[in-house]
């Protein structure tokens, strides 16, 4: 269920996600937005750290809700995550560029699905997730 918003909503809507204490601190960027559709990048550092000396699952997990939040809520109405099932397929290096694509496999009047897939900087696959979204059907507060 494709729905029209304004390039101003767009922006505004980009303005909010760089706003979020969550985006700063995981240096999550989002580079690409439209309804069902959402491309965010990080450049994991030392601080996403696990005790292995690898990049720690919730910043990768970080990364995936934030692609999920974007385009699910990119249609101009809330919606929320009910479940999200996570694999990862290969341990990213520190401080490479990641890249979380989602992209809109169904939406109807209350739930929607999505699929999020984690790359490295050349192309590899990192995680991949299938996400699950409860639509309540009202306006975004910022809409």
């Amino acid at each position: 269920m494709m729905t029209e918003v304004s390039e101003s909503f767009l922006a505004k809507f980009k303005e909010k996600v760089a706003a979020q204490g969550i985006a700063r601190h995981f240096g999550l960027e989002l580079e690409e937005l439209s309804p069902g559709y959402a491309r965010v990048i990080m450049t994991p550092g030392p601080e996403t750290a696990n005790i292995l000396g690898m990049v720690h699952g919730t910043a990768i997990f970080a990364l995936i809700d934030e692609a999920f939040q974007a385009a699910v809520n990119a249609h101009g109405a809330v919606a929320v995550a009910l479940n999200m099932n996570l694999t990862f397929h290969a341990a990213p290096r520190m401080g490479e560029r990641l890249t979380a694509t989602t992209r809109e496999l169904h939406a109807g009047r209350r739930t929607a699905t999505y699929f999020i897939e984690v790359t490295d900087s050349q192309g590899g696959l990192v995680a991949t997730c299938q996400a699950l979204a409860y639509r309540k059907g009202q306006p975004l507060p910022f809409g």
